[in-house]
Protein backbone atom coordinates (compact mmCIF):
# COMPACT_ATOMS: atom_id res chain seq x y z
CA UNK A 1 0.00 0.00 0.00
CA UNK A 2 1.44 3.37 -1.00
CA UNK A 3 2.34 5.51 2.02
CA UNK A 4 2.10 2.68 4.56
CA UNK A 5 4.71 2.13 7.26
CA UNK A 6 7.21 -0.66 6.85
CA UNK A 7 9.40 -2.02 9.63
CA UNK A 8 13.00 -3.01 9.05
CA UNK A 9 13.27 -4.43 12.56
CA UNK A 10 10.30 -5.52 14.64
CA UNK A 11 10.66 -6.69 18.22
CA UNK A 12 7.85 -7.87 20.45
CA UNK A 13 7.69 -8.53 24.15
CA UNK A 14 6.60 -6.97 27.40
CA UNK A 15 10.00 -6.50 29.04
CA UNK A 16 12.61 -5.95 26.37
CA UNK A 17 15.27 -3.27 26.14
CA UNK A 18 17.72 -2.51 23.38
CA UNK A 19 21.22 -1.10 23.00
CA UNK A 20 22.22 0.10 19.54
CA UNK A 21 25.89 1.04 19.13
CA UNK A 22 27.75 2.16 16.02
CA UNK A 23 24.64 1.82 13.84
CA UNK A 24 23.43 3.59 10.73
CA UNK A 25 19.66 4.15 10.75
CA UNK A 26 17.78 6.04 8.06
CA UNK A 27 14.22 6.94 7.22
CA UNK A 28 11.71 9.76 6.89
CA UNK A 29 8.58 9.47 9.02
CA UNK A 30 8.52 7.78 12.44
CA UNK A 31 11.44 5.57 11.50
CA UNK A 32 12.20 4.90 15.15
CA UNK A 33 8.85 4.23 16.79
CA UNK A 34 6.97 2.18 19.34
CA UNK A 35 6.94 1.73 23.09
CA UNK A 36 10.48 0.43 23.37
CA UNK A 37 13.24 1.15 25.84
CA UNK A 38 16.37 1.86 23.83
CA UNK A 39 19.73 3.56 23.96
CA UNK A 40 21.36 4.56 20.69
CA UNK A 41 25.07 5.28 21.07
CA UNK A 42 27.66 6.51 18.55
CA UNK A 43 25.12 5.99 15.77
CA UNK A 44 24.20 7.99 12.70
CA UNK A 45 20.52 8.80 12.32
CA UNK A 46 20.04 9.90 8.71
CA UNK A 47 16.91 11.63 7.42
CA UNK A 48 16.27 10.69 3.79
CA UNK A 49 15.41 13.75 1.70
CA UNK A 50 12.19 14.05 -0.23
CA UNK A 51 9.37 14.35 2.28
CA UNK A 52 8.32 17.91 3.22
CA UNK A 53 8.19 16.88 6.91
CA UNK A 54 10.02 14.09 8.71
CA UNK A 55 9.74 12.75 12.25
CA UNK A 56 12.72 10.78 13.54
CA UNK A 57 10.94 9.29 16.55
CA UNK A 58 7.39 8.52 17.64
CA UNK A 59 7.63 7.02 21.10
CA UNK A 60 4.53 5.30 22.49
CA UNK A 61 4.75 5.64 26.25
CA UNK A 62 1.13 5.76 27.42
CA UNK A 63 1.63 6.33 31.17
CA UNK A 64 4.13 8.13 33.40
CA UNK A 65 4.55 4.79 35.22
CA UNK A 66 6.13 3.15 32.16
CA UNK A 67 9.93 3.08 32.04
CA UNK A 68 10.18 3.17 28.24
CA UNK A 69 11.88 5.80 26.13
CA UNK A 70 14.44 6.39 23.38
CA UNK A 71 17.82 7.84 24.38
CA UNK A 72 20.40 9.05 21.85
CA UNK A 73 23.94 9.58 23.17
CA UNK A 74 26.99 10.68 21.14
CA UNK A 75 25.07 10.25 17.89
CA UNK A 76 24.79 12.37 14.77
CA UNK A 77 21.58 13.36 13.03
CA UNK A 78 22.33 13.95 9.36
CA UNK A 79 20.45 15.16 6.31
CA UNK A 80 19.59 18.64 5.07
CA UNK A 81 16.74 21.08 4.73
CA UNK A 82 15.24 21.69 8.22
CA UNK A 83 12.51 19.11 7.51
CA UNK A 84 12.98 16.79 10.48
CA UNK A 85 11.56 16.90 13.96
CA UNK A 86 13.50 14.98 16.60
CA UNK A 87 10.26 13.44 17.80
CA UNK A 88 6.53 13.76 17.99
CA UNK A 89 3.85 13.07 20.54
CA UNK A 90 2.45 9.79 19.32
CA UNK A 91 1.18 8.72 22.76
CA UNK A 92 0.59 11.11 25.66
CA UNK A 93 3.75 10.27 27.66
CA UNK A 94 6.27 9.79 24.84
CA UNK A 95 9.86 10.13 26.09
CA UNK A 96 12.87 10.90 23.87
CA UNK A 97 16.20 12.45 24.87
CA UNK A 98 19.19 13.53 22.76
CA UNK A 99 22.48 13.96 24.64
CA UNK A 100 25.88 15.07 23.33
CA UNK A 101 24.61 14.58 19.79
CA UNK A 102 25.51 16.45 16.61
CA UNK A 103 22.32 17.82 15.06
CA UNK A 104 22.76 18.92 11.44
CA UNK A 105 20.61 21.51 9.70
CA UNK A 106 18.08 18.79 8.86
CA UNK A 107 16.51 19.47 12.28
CA UNK A 108 13.60 21.89 12.19
CA UNK A 109 14.35 24.83 14.55
CA UNK A 110 11.25 23.92 16.62
CA UNK A 111 12.88 20.55 17.30
CA UNK A 112 9.79 18.65 18.43
CA UNK A 113 6.16 18.29 17.41
CA UNK A 114 2.96 17.58 19.27
CA UNK A 115 1.43 16.45 15.94
CA UNK A 116 -1.59 18.64 16.63
CA UNK A 117 -2.20 17.03 20.02
CA UNK A 118 -1.47 19.97 22.35
CA UNK A 119 -2.84 17.99 25.31
CA UNK A 120 0.36 15.90 25.09
CA UNK A 121 2.56 18.98 25.65
CA UNK A 122 2.05 18.66 29.42
CA UNK A 123 2.83 14.95 29.62
CA UNK A 124 5.42 14.13 26.95
CA UNK A 125 9.11 14.30 27.89
CA UNK A 126 11.34 15.59 25.11
CA UNK A 127 14.79 16.49 26.40
CA UNK A 128 18.11 17.73 25.11
CA UNK A 129 21.49 18.09 26.77
CA UNK A 130 24.78 19.42 25.39
CA UNK A 131 23.99 18.85 21.73
CA UNK A 132 25.94 20.68 19.05
CA UNK A 133 25.68 21.61 15.40
CA UNK A 134 23.35 23.93 13.47
CA UNK A 135 20.24 21.95 14.44
CA UNK A 136 20.98 22.21 18.17
CA UNK A 137 20.08 25.88 18.57
CA UNK A 138 17.31 26.15 21.15
CA UNK A 139 16.06 29.71 20.68
CA UNK A 140 13.13 28.55 18.49
CA UNK A 141 12.39 25.25 20.27
CA UNK A 142 8.82 24.47 21.23
CA UNK A 143 7.95 25.40 24.81
CA UNK A 144 7.29 21.79 25.87
CA UNK A 145 10.86 20.65 25.03
CA UNK A 146 13.21 20.50 27.99
CA UNK A 147 16.79 21.69 28.09
CA UNK A 148 18.14 19.31 30.71
CA UNK A 149 20.68 20.00 33.40
CA UNK A 150 23.49 17.51 33.95
CA UNK A 151 21.62 16.13 36.96
CA UNK A 152 18.41 15.68 34.94
CA UNK A 153 20.30 13.96 32.08
CA UNK A 154 22.19 11.47 34.29
CA UNK A 155 19.47 8.79 34.65
CA UNK A 156 19.11 8.61 30.89
CA UNK A 157 22.79 8.27 29.96
CA UNK A 158 23.38 5.29 32.19
CA UNK A 159 23.17 1.71 30.97
CA UNK A 160 20.92 1.27 33.99
CA UNK A 161 18.17 2.91 31.94
CA UNK A 162 17.93 -0.32 29.93
CA UNK A 163 18.80 -2.53 32.93
CA UNK A 164 21.93 -3.58 31.05
CA UNK A 165 23.63 -5.25 34.01
CA UNK A 166 21.11 -8.08 33.78
CA UNK A 167 21.62 -8.86 30.09
CA UNK A 168 24.18 -6.72 28.24
CA UNK A 169 27.12 -7.22 30.52
CA UNK A 170 26.21 -9.91 33.03
CA UNK A 171 28.73 -10.55 35.78
CA UNK A 172 31.22 -13.35 35.07
CA UNK A 173 30.46 -16.77 36.47
CA UNK A 174 32.95 -17.76 39.13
Amino acid sequence: MDGAHASAVRVGGDASAHFFKDCYIEGTVDFIFGSGTSIYMNSEIHVIPGDPVAFITAQARSSDKETTGFIFVHCSVTGSGQTAYLGRSWFPYGRVIFVNTFLSDVVNPEGWSDKMKPSNDRTSFFGEFKNEGPGSKTDKRVTFAKQLSEEEAKPFISLGFIDASSWLMPPPKL
